[in-house]
């Protein structure tokens, strides 16, 4: 991707609108190649392995080719929200997390910036960044991005949102989500085939034990999966498919934070959480698969307070157990407006 302008007439995802991005205007996924970030700081709220006890430089990029109904980052899947900045400053936003602890460089939503941040990562190690980078995705991507990444990406974190076409269609505008997933996952597991964890030696006197007992990933593949209501059926589906094609070779996040905004109110069998007891015959549903290798979340995760503010404003102080631990937004540095939040609870 180093020779080509690759946002003349776009092909990056699966939509392949073929706008001309490099001349101003947007795709489908609502931005032109000028990078936009909506909030780059250390983020509390991943799997444990990812954001560990120092956080997860996470870079949430705007703009987004699937536009799920229930998204619960609107403002930046639109592309409305977030700041332009140039490549040399994602580089330094790069560095910049790694110096405050980050224990990886969390890409969220990156697929339509893949050529900028193939070049933003080589440039990068070149000026010392040694840390994982994190390929959050929602999984609705071309293969031939997904191997551009390779030697790129150490970590891949995708979703797996639908089995059933009817349902990606519906909820996504994506009846060809199911296979490009597949594709696409399959093609993050060729390149990272079984999951590598550093055990965290440092620990703090302020921290309970097992909160550092933990292990951070450094290579691997997480597959998260968003248990929506009345879905249920088609949730175990894809685990199944999940577990009879990779085994032991990746993680499965079982998720239970689903939270209806008011932007659902056109689809009434969205609009309410999961219930308690429908997430653990979920699990249940895993266990009896011989699933081993997952995460599940604890009771309570499913919050309006656990969506990222994207304001322009922003500064997040976010406690996370017994200690408090802030992290100033590389891209609004001079705010003052706190929101104090709670971090889901992740088990394992």
């Amino acid at each position: 991707m180093k020779n080509h302008n690759f946002y003349d007439n776009c092909m990056l995802c699966p939509r392949t609108c073929g706008a001309q991005r490099s001349k101003g205007k947007t795709g489908i996924c609502g931005v032109t190649e000028t990078l936009k970030v909506a909030r780059a700081a250390l983020h509390f709220w991943e799997e444990p392995c990812i954001s560990g006890t120092k956080g997860s430089g996470a870079v949430f990029f705007s703009g987004c080719a699937l536009h799920c109904v229930f998204c619960q980052n609107e403002p930046i899947a639109q592309g409305t929200a977030g700041k332009e900045i140039t490549p040399e400053r994602l580089v330094e936003i790069f560095l910049e997390l790694q110096e405050q602890g980050a224990n990886n460089i969390n890409l969220v939503t990156p697929g339509q910036y893949v050529p900028h941040i193939i070049r933003a990562v080589e440039q990068a190690r070149r000026q010392g960044l040694a840390v994982p980078i994190v390929y959050n995705t929602g999984s609705y991507e071309n293969v031939d991005t997904i191997k551009a990444l390779e030697g790129i990406v150490d970590i891949y974190l995708p979703d797996f949102k639908y089995m059933d076409p009817f349902l990606a269609a519906k909820y996504s505008h994506a009846p060809d989500y199911p296979q490009t997933a597949k594709a696409a996952i399959a093609e993050m597991v060729r390149q990272q085939p079984r999951p590598v964890f550093a055990w965290e030696e440092k620990r703090g006197e302020d921290v309970p034990e097992e909160a550092c007992e933990g292990a951070v990933m450094k290579r691997g593949v997480i597959v998260r999966q968003l248990l929506l209501p009345g879905c249920l059926k088609d949730a175990r589906n894809i685990v199944r498919y999940l577990y009879e094609t990779y085994q032991n070779k990746i993680y499965v996040s079982l998720m239970s934070q689903y939270t209806p905004l008011e932007h659902v109110r056109d689809y009434p069998e969205l609009a309410h959480r999961v219930s308690r007891r429908t997430y653990d015959r979920y699990v249940d549903a895993a266990i009896a698969l011989g699933i081993t290798q997952a995460f599940i979340q604890e009771p309570g995760v499913a919050k309006e307070s656990f969506i990222p503010d994207f304001s322009n404003d922003y500064y997040e102080t976010t406690y996370h157990r017994n200690r408090c631990l802030s992290s100033d937004c590389l891209l609004h540095r001079h705010t003052s407006n706190h929101q104090h939040r709670s971090k889901p609870s992740w088990r394992d």
